[in-house]
């Protein structure tokens, strides 16, 4: 199914959407040239509910998985090595995605071989999942926090932990001085349940989504790699 569109205006809405207690915290920015103006986040309950926002999203970039291996044997994706090989160190904090039969089951078993946090956010993974066709992917793109600080910060990985206060005032640092008006989306006021790390996370992947709707995003790896789907597998940064 194509997303639809709304009324006609003078900017462009640009989205980056990460999950966050069961939930989905989506911030976003109105783009117009070189105009760049977020707006504070917002809690969404689904995917489905970001998706059929209005004003449509005209990129949303989702700190989820697109695109899969249909069995363990074929081994990680290319995009998941290569984002590793690059983060160093921090690679250690990206894991493998999930087979596309767990995806679409939305539940575990211990066949399944998937670290704690995969298996947390399983069900968030599979709202994405059985949202997307190769169509989607003009809309909606993979990404991921950890890449998007390592581009803000001058292709060079981040040295702290984003679970600690440290590392927290690391990434704040960062965004502050990349990004124009970024404290709408960081010192607004959001329910309790949402973390800080989380706010962070989407402030960087918001950054990403503002290259992807102008063309400069990088994306891993160069060489197309697709699904059974049809999706493409690659993380954009």
């Amino acid at each position: 199914m194509s997303p639809r569109r709304g009324p006609e205006l003078p900017y462009s809405v640009v989205a980056a959407a990460t999950p966050s207690a069961h939930r989905w915290l989506v911030a976003s920015a109105k783009v117009q040239g070189s105009t760049f103006a977020p707006e504070p986040p917002k809690v969404y309950e689904t995917f489905n509910e970001i998706l059929d926002e209005r004003p449509t999203f005209a990129t949303i970039v989702v700190n989820a998985y697109i695109g899969f291996r249909d069995t363990l044997d074929q081994g990680p994706r290319t995009c998941d090595l290569e984002a590793r090989k690059l983060l160093g160190a921090r690679g250690r904090f990206l894991h493998n995605a999930p087979t596309l039969p767990t995806v679409l089951r939305g539940t575990s078993t211990p066949e399944d071989h998937l670290d704690a946090i995969t298996a947390h956010l399983l069900q968030a993974y599979s709202e994405v999942g059985k949202e997307m066709s190769p169509f989607r992917q003009r809309q909606v793109y993979e990404g991921n926090p950890e890449l998007s600080f390592y581009f803000l910060n001058g292709n060079v990985p981040l040295r702290r932990s984003k679970k600690i206060y440290e590392g927290q005032l690391e990434r704040e640092t960062i965004l502050r001085e990349k990004l124009p008006n970024i404290a709408t989306v960081l010192d607004a006021e959001l329910p309790r349940r949402v973390r800080r790390q989380t706010v962070l996370d989407a402030a960087a992947l918001l950054a990403t989504a503002r290259r992807v709707f102008t063309r400069t995003a990088k994306r891993i790896p160069t060489d197309g790699e697709w699904d059974s789907q049809g999706l493409r597998m690659e993380i954009v940064y």
